[in-house]
C-alpha cells in the first residue's frame, strides 16, 4: 500500500502541485470511507468501474502522447535510439550486471521462491479472497484466468508506451528537474518520468487521465484495506481475542483495522523515495516463502509453525539488509546488490522453515483429515495420512500432469497475447498474427485439458 501511495504522491506532485502530505491525507480519507462502509461488495463494484475508467484514460493518453511532435508516431518511437536499446526481451548476456538480476534470477529463483501480492507462488489471500466470492469453483477459475490475461497481457501496454516515450522527452533526471523546478527534489527519481509525460496532455484529456489514475490508485488501496482487515478479524480477533464475537462486533473491528492499516501505510509512504526501492523491499520481505506456499498443497508435514517461521525470518532478513547492513556500509562502499540480497534471503528463510518443520509436531490429524477431504490434494506427499486415516483419495492421480500442463500452457498463452498485442502496436503484422494465433490454439488446448480433467 505504501508503494502504491508513493506512486500517487509523485503523480499528484507533478500534475496537481500537491505535497506528499496533502496527497496522503486526501487519498487515505476518501478510500477509507468507502472501503469501511461498503465492505467486499463495495470494493469489488468500485474496482470494476475504476478498472474500466483507468484503462480508458491510459489508452487515450498513450494515443495522444505518441503523436506529439517530439515522438512522431509509433514507428519513430520504437526506432528511436533511446528506446530501441531498451526493448530487447533477452538482455545482453555478456553484461552480468544486467543479465543476472533481470533475467537469470527471476527465471531461476524468483518465480517460485518469492511472495508478491497478487502473484503468490502456490496461491494466497490476495487472489483467494476474490475467488471465494465467486458463485462456484468453475466461475472462480474462469475469473482468475481472465484476471491474469487482462492484468499481465492487456493492461500494461498503455503504460509501456508512455514510459518508452519518456525516454525521448525526458532522457535524464536533470531534464525533469529543469521542467519541474517546484517539485521536491527528493522524490525526483526515474519513476517520476511517467507522471511528467502526462503533463503534455490537453486539459480535457488531462482531467480524464487524472481521474483514471486516481481510480487505479484507490482501487488498489481499497483492495488491500479490505483484504488486510479480513485477516485481522477472522485470523486474529476471532481466533485469539473473542471467539463468540457478534457480526456487528466483527464489522466494527474490521472498520477499526481498516483505518489503522491505512494510517500505517500512509506513514510508511512518506519515508519511501522511489518505486524500485519499495518493490525491492517487498520482494525481500517475501523472499524464501514461495516454496513453502507451493509445497503446503503437496506435503502433509508442513504446519502453522513452518509458515510463521518463513514469514518472520524473511521479514527479519529484510529489516537487517535495510537498516543494519546498509547502515554499516562505508560512504563509497557498494555492498551487495539487491538480487544478491534476495538470493541470500531465500536461502536463509528456506533453511529456517524446513528445520522448524521437522522440529515441531505435525498438524492435528483431525484437521489434516478435514483438509484432505475438503481440498482433495493429490496423494503425492500425503501417503502417510491417507494410510493412517484410511482416506480414499477420490481425485484421479493422473490429473496432476494435466493440471501442470494447463498451468504451463496458460503462462505461454498470456505471453503470446502480451507480445502479440505488442507487435500489433509496433506494426509487425506477421509476428502479431503468429503470436495471437498461437494464443488461440493454446486457449483451445487449455479448454480441452480442462474438460477432460473435470
Amino acid at each position: 500500500m505504501a508503494g502504491v501511495m508513493l506512486a500517487g504522491i509523485k503523480i499528484a506532485s507533478v500534475m496537481l502541485g500537491l505535497s506528499a502530505l496533502q496527497t496522503v491525507l486526501l487519498v487515505s480519507l476518501v478510500t477509507v470511507v468507502y472501503s469501511s462502509l461498503g465492505g467486499l461488495r463495495g470494493v469489488m463494484l468500485t474496482d470494476f468501474f475504476q478498472f474500466i475508467l483507468s484503462m480508458i484514460g491510459m489508452i487515450a493518453a498513450a494515443i495522444f502522447i505518441i503523436q506529439i511532435p517530439e515522438i512522431g508516431g509509433l514507428t519513430n518511437l520504437v526506432n528511436h535510439p533511446n528506446v530501441s536499446i531498451k526493448t530487447d526481451f533477452i538482455p545482453d548476456l555478456n553484461d552480468p550486471t544486467v543479465a543476472i538480476p533481470l533475467f537469470f534470477v527471476p527465471l531461476a529463483v524468483q518465480w517460485w521462491s518469492v511472495w508478491y501480492p497478487g502473484a503468490e507462488p502456490g496461491g494466497g489471500g490476495y487472489v483467494a479472497q476474490r475467488m471465494l466470492s465467486a458463485k462456484d469453483e468453475k466461475d472462480a477459475t474462469k475469473a482468475t484466468l481472465l484476471f491474469n490475461i487482462a492484468h499481465y497481457a492487456l493492461r500494461p501496454w498503455p503504460w509501456i508506451l508512455i514510459a518508452l516515450a519518456s525516454l525521448i522527452v525526458f532522457p535524464d533526471l536533470e531534464s525533469i528537474k529543469a521542467t519541474f523546478p517546484l517539485v521536491d527534489a527528493s522524490i525526483i527519481k526515474d519513476d517520476i518520468a511517467f507522471s511528467a509525460m502526462l503533463t503534455v496532455l490537453p486539459s480535457g484529456l488531462l482531467g480524464l487521465v487524472i481521474a483514471s489514475l486516481t481510480a487505479a490508485l484507490m482501487s488498489t488501496i481499497s483492495t488491500h484495506l479490505n483484504w488486510g482487515s479480513s485477516y485481522v478479524v477472522h485470523d486474529f480477533y476471532l481466533r485469539f481475542i473473542d471467539r463468540d464475537a457478534s457480526d456487528k462486533r466483527q464489522v466494527l473491528i474490521g472498520r477499526i483495522s481498516t483505518v489503522l492499516i491505512m494510517i500505517l501505510s500512509a506513514l510508511l509512504a512518506l519515508f519511501l523515495s522511489d518505486a524500485l526501492e519499495a518493490f525491492n523491499i517487498l520482494l525481500q520481505i517475501g523472499a524464501g516463502t514461495g516454496l513453502l506456499f507451493i509445497l503446503r498443497w503437496f506435503w502433509w508435514r508442513i504446519n502453522a509453525y513452518s509458515e510463521i517461521t518463513a514469514m518472520v525470518v524473511s521479514f527479519l532478513v529484510a529489516l537487517y539488509f535495510k537498516f543494519v547492513y546498509n547502515a554499516g556500509l562505508e560512504e563509497n562502499e557498494i555492498g551487495l546488490a539487491d538480487h544478491e540480497k534476495l538470493v541470500i534471503g531465500v536461502i536463509i528463510t528456506t533453511i529456517s522453515w524446513i528445520v522448524v518443520t521437522y522440529l515441531t509436531r505435525p498438524t492435528d490429524k483431525e484437521i489434516l483429515k478435514s483438509f484432505f477431504t475438503k481440498i482433495r490434494p493429490h496423494a503425492i506427499g500425503w501417503k502417510p495420512i491417507t494410510q493412517e486415516l484410511n482416506i480414499v483419495n477420490k481425485t484421479n492421480h493422473n490429473t496432476l500432469g494435466k493440471e501442470i500442463a494447463m498451468m504451463i500452457l496458460s503462462v505461454f498463452m498470456v505471453y503470446a497475447i502480451l507480445f502479440g498485442f505488442g507487435y500489433v502496436l509496433y506494426a509487425n503484422h506477421l509476428m502479431a498474427m503468429i503470436l495471437l494465433s498461437v494464443s488461440v490454439l493454446l486457449g483451445l488446448s487449455i479448454s480441452y485439458f480442462w474438460k477432460s480433467n473435470s
